[in-house]
Formats: structure tokens, sequence, C-alpha cells
């Protein structure tokens, strides 16, 4: 039974190593291929043959991915289909902590090669550095812990999709209740925004239970590394050799400084324009002039066929990429029951083909959410060519540049969706959600940064950090009567869950992005084309090449957020 939206695809370069035939969900045929890498390394004489070896290395690695990737793709897809949750678990179980420690092995080969140092410096520096940080921190008593939170992770992503609740006749996921909250009734706002979190709060013991075994197995997989606590040991397995935790406490700062009064600005005339004595959670997303929620779309193959248009507008070549998509299928987009929660893009390695993945629902955040994975699907695209899988992929702080770069640029053809009037307010609801995220990244950031240097905490002290860092980034709302929802949000952020650290990055590329879009209102075709020129290196150059490469400064402190700010503050102001 095939559970994935598209076919076979064909590889984008046919094998030359791995057999055709090979299945790459059974281990003994997996096995003999890692043998013959290990043995191959031996014989090669040259640079060249070393260059060889590291392709045939690439290819195994690119049909692996995408063998995960199919199997993640239909889990994500069908979480109430016990099928994709076998074969899911049976890659997780089985092969990955087989993989890891061969992966090792080569890796420790190739840093010990006698012919590395003969290869170009220029074109395998950002490689080499990655391969010897791993071989640095890798221990193989951590591959069952990572295997057990590779499954925790697993169980809250099932725990979360299957999250419903009875509204007014109806079963609805979580998701689908969010259009609730932009209703100008404010009784049916609170009513749905209360039905929603006293389900997310049946459900406490199981988020916090699932996150204190992830804790568990996250500090004695750094101790083993021989770190003090997982945060010091997360920086270098996370690849950040250009900043440091006391850079994020920088942002943490300028946020605070430079965005929370635009936030607490805007929150201020909200509550004016409701009439209202306080802000409470359910009127944090409704339209503050009580005009009726924007539809951008009913259906979601018109939700395609709008985006399409913008793109045809914005870039020949970019449009053609997203028509590619549809015709193979590479996109399931709408909500329903039995699919996990969120959105995201994930590379099919070997066809070298992206995927987007979402819960439409026909709100603006729809939109937003389309051109963002979009923007990363477009990246896929442009390092195609590169035969180096290890380069195809950027790092997460560049990536998200070239999808929040594209929400901006995308906004441009808003119309496509709306009226002119209706337009002009999806571009403000934009806005506004980026000065938004700006606070709610410096407090995942920070918690986590909090929970990872306290790791024998207890969940009173968690809730009281989380809630202290509520005080100095949540603005103002009133949260009374709801203490317990305010104190558990935090269940909210998968990122958590799932990809501990990995929240900064959306900062650090949001900055990046707003650069872009500066950079377009001087000069829109220099821009377009330095977006796509950074997009085509892939991970090929470290982080502040790529960023100059985009015409952008590497640098999230004051300096560069104060005129961002700015520069958002005016555009607010037009809107």
């Amino acid at each position: 039974m095939n559970l994935l939206p598209f076919g076979k695809l064909p590889a984008y370069r046919p094998r030359t190593f791995v057999p055709q035939t090979a299945n790459l969900g059974d281990w003994p045929q997996i096995a003999p291929l890692f043998d013959r890498l290990e043995h191959h390394a031996a014989q090669c004489k040259t640079a060249a043959d070393l260059e060889r070896w590291l392709l045939d290395w690439s290819e195994l690695n690119a049909a692996l991915d995408e063998e995960s990737s199919r199997r993640y793709i239909a889990m994500t897809c069908h979480t109430d289909s016990p099928d994709a949750e076998e074969a899911y678990l049976h890659f997780v179980e089985h092969i990955e902590p087989q993989l890891k420690p061969r992966q090792f092995a080569l890796e420790k080969i190739y840093v010990a090669h006698p012919l590395r140092d003969q290869l170009s410096p220029e074109r395998f520096k950002v490689f080499d550095r990655d391969v010897k940080n791993h071989v640095e921190l890798f221990r193989p008593e951590n591959i069952p812990l990572e295997t057990g939170d590779a499954k925790l992770s697993q169980q809250y992503q099932k725990l979360s999709g299957s999250l419903t609740v009875n509204f007014r006749g109806e079963e609805s996921t979580l998701v689908q209740m969010g259009r609730y909250l932009e209703e100008p009734d404010r009784a049916l706002r609170q009513e749905a925004w209360e039905l929603v979190t006293r389900r997310r709060l049946q459900e406490v013991e199981k988020f916090d239970g699932i996150f204190d075994q992830m804790l568990k197995l996250r500090g004695q997989t750094a101790k083993n590394a021989g770190f003090k606590n997982y945060r010091d040991y997360a920086f270098p397995r996370n690849s950040r050799f250009d900043y440091t935790p006391e850079d994020c406490e920088k942002f943490h700062d300028a946020v605070e400084q430079h965005l929370m009064p635009v936030v607490r600005e805007l929150q201020a005339q909200r509550r004016t324009r409701l009439k209202l004595g306080q802000l409470r959670p359910w009127d944090l997303v409704v339209d503050p002039l009580n005009r009726p929620p924007l539809k951008p779309f009913a259906r979601v193959d018109e939700m395609v066929s709008r985006t399409q248009n913008i793109f045809d507008r914005l870039d020949g070549e970019l449009a053609g990429g997203f028509r590619q998509m549809q015709e193979l299928h590479l996109l399931d987009l709408d909500n329903r029951k039995g699919k996990a929660p969120g959105g995201y893009q994930d590379t099919l390695n070997e066809a070298r083909l992206p995927f987007i993945f979402m819960n439409a629902v026909g709100v603006q955040r729809d939109v937003e959410t389309i051109l963002h994975e979009a923007g990363h699907a477009f990246h896929a695209l442009a390092a195609r060519a590169e035969d180096l899988r290890a380069y195809r992929h950027a790092p997460i702080e560049f990536c998200e540049v070239a999808s929040m770069s594209m929400e901006l640029l995308g906004n441009e053809f808003i119309e496509e969706f709306y009226s002119a009037p209706d337009a002009k307010r999806a571009r403000r609801v934009h806005l506004e959600g980026v000065v938004g995220v700006f606070p709610w990244i410096a407090t995942v950031d920070a918690f986590q940064h909090w929970i990872y240097t306290h790791p024998d905490h207890t969940r009173a002290e968690r809730a009281a950090a989380w809630l202290k860092l509520m005080g100095r980034f949540g603005g103002d709302v009133d949260w009374s009567g709801h203490e317990a929802a305010r104190a558990n949000l935090w269940h909210r952020q998968l990122h958590i869950f799932l990809h501990p650290f990995y929240y900064i990055e959306y900062g650090i590329a949001q900055i990046g992005a707003l650069q872009v879009w500066a950079n377009s209102r001087r000069d829109k075709a220099k821009a377009l084309n330095d977006y796509k020129k950074s997009l085509a290196l892939g991970g090929s150059r470290p982080l502040p090449e790529l960023f100059s490469a985009a015409g952008c400064r590497f640098e999230f402190s004051s300096r560069t957020i104060e005129p961002l700010t700015k520069l958002l503050r005016e555009e607010l102001e037009k809107l």
C-alpha cells in the first residue's frame, strides 16, 4: 500500500555504486555497501580517487536519506496508519542505529586518510570541518540514546496529531479550531480557545512525561561526549561554528530592547481598536477592526493555483520549480484527522526533489506557510546539481533565510489572493507576525538555554522559568484564570520536543530575510539575483559567506536589529 502522495521518482543521476535492486530498509543488504566503501578507501592512490570515493559515499547517503524521508513523510501524512508507523519505526529502530557506527567508521577513515590534505581546500573546507567535528563528538554509547529520543519524538507527534474537540456538534482538530480565533464574535472566540486549552491541559502529564524522558536521554548523551551539559554539547553538534551562546543572549537582549516596545505599541493599538480594557489570549488573532477573517481561499487547489500565479509574476525560474512539484505530486497540503501537526519541507535526496507538507484550513497563515515552505523547496532545487550530498543542504540559519525571504518577496503579489484593501490588511498581518515572532523566538531559545543548563530541575522550576520569560517577552496580555495554560504553553512548540536548540535559527534567518527584503526595495532585480545565487551555493560555504552572497550581514545584536526594527515600524505605519 502506497501511503505517499507521489510514486517512484527517478534518481537525479543514475546510481553507479548502490545497486538498483537494493532494499534500503533491510540491513543485510546495506552493510556490504559500507564494507565496499571501507575497502575502496584503502585503494585510493590519488586525490581524484579520494574524490570519487566521496561521491560513492554521497550516493549511498542520498539513497538512505530518501528511504528515511519516504517513511517519515508517510508516517506524518497518516499518523493513524499502523503500516506507516511500523515502517517508520523499523527504520528508526533497526536501520539508523546500525548506520551510525558505520558512518562514523567512514568519517574516521576520511579524517585519517593520507590523501585528504591533497583535496582542494577551497572546495572541501566546510565538508572537512563538519566531518572532523562529527568524529570528535561521536560516541557509540549514544546511539541507543538517540534512537530512544527519536521514538519519543514520534510519540509526541502521534499524541499531538490525535487531539480533537467537539465544537458545536462537529469534531475538529486543534489546527482547524484556530480559524475561530479570527471570528469577530468575542464570546465565540473565547469558547473555542477555552475548549482547545482544556483539551491540551488534559494531556499535560503525557507531554511533560515525554519531555522528562527526552531530557534524561539528552543529558546523558552530552555527558558521554564529555560535556558539562546538553547546551554546551548542542552547539558543536548543530555545527554552530560561527556564533556562541553569548551571541544568542545578545539577540535576546536586542529583541527586548528594540522589538518589545513595538510589540507593546501594536498590542495597545489592538486593545484600543477592539474597545477592550485588557487583551485576553483569544483577542490576539482577530482583526482589531472586527472585520471578518481574511479568507484567502476555500479549497487547497485554489491556494496552489494562486501561489503559482505569485511565482509566475516574481520569477520564471522559481515558478517553473513550483509547477514541477505539482506535476510530480510533491505536495500534501490539506488538514485532516490523523495527520501530524505543523508544516515542513523535506528533500528526497536521491531524486533531489523537495516535498511540502502542511495543514491548510483557509486562513491567512496558510498563505504565509506555503510561501515559506516554497522558499525551502526553491533552495533544494537551486542546489540540485551539487553532487556532494553534504553540500546540498545549507545550515538551518541560512535555510530559513530562503523561506522567510520568500514570504516577504511573495507578499508583493498577495493580490492574487485578495482584493486591494484585503491585500493591504494581509501585508500588515504578516509584518505584525514578523514583529511578534522575534519575542517568541527569544522566549523559546532562552527557555532551552535554561532547561539544558539546569538539567536537574523539577517540573515546577521549569514552569517558573517559562513564566519568567513570558513576563519578559509576552507583552501586555491578561492571562488571569488561565495560569495553567500559560505555564504549559511551551508544549505546543514542537521544536522543543523534536529538535532541541533548533529555534534561534529562525531569528537569525529572519534578520537575514529582512535584509533581503530591504535590498529588494532598493533594487528588486539585484536582490532577487543575489537571493538565487546564494541558494545555489547550498551548504558549500560557511554561514557568513552565505549571508554575504545574499547581500546580508551575519550579525544579530542591536547593531543589526535596530535599523530593521525601524524599517518594520515605518512599513506598519504605512499600512
